[in-house]
């Protein structure tokens, strides 16, 4: 059971952390920061 929750919650932090990325991408300012957004986002993803 205690495997159940730890993954729930690891889940929910991903969740989390997607949606933190989204909207800083969406409210960048310029092309070239949602570009420097985006490889941050692709490199911590690999």
């Amino acid at each position: 059971m205690e495997s159940i929750v730890r993954k729930y919650r690891q889940n929910r932090a991903v969740a989390r952390r997607n949606r933190a990325i989204n909207s800083a991408i969406a409210s960048a300012t310029s092309p070239s920061m949602r570009e420097e957004l985006l490889a941050i986002a692709n490199r911590d993803f690999s």
